[in-house]
């Protein structure tokens, strides 16, 4: 199984541990680029893909993502991919 398999499975299972680091990294998986919404967003971001659009806060002061966070993201992947498997 390669990196990028496994970080997938991890990603599925909703991880309480999952950082904000292997959250780029899988959605670039995808396709999905970070960005910055300007000098004053304080703490938000955005990952864009296209027309599709994911925004949330960056987490701090630990580097972990919330489990809502990934829960949504988690759906707007579904989405784009059906036949993704949980």
């Amino acid at each position: 199984m390669s990196t990028k398999e496994k970080l997938i499975e991890r990603f599925k299972t909703l991880p309480s541990d999952f950082t904000f680091d292997e959250l780029v990294r899988l959605l670039s998986f995808y396709g999905y680029r970070l960005e910055n919404k300007g000098q004053t967003s304080g703490s938000r971001v955005i990952f864009t893909k296209g027309n599709d659009s994911i925004m949330m806060h960056r987490p701090h002061p630990s580097n972990i993502v919330k489990k809502k966070a990934l829960k949504n993201i988690k759906q707007s992947i579904k989405k784009e991919k059906p036949l993704w498997e949980d």
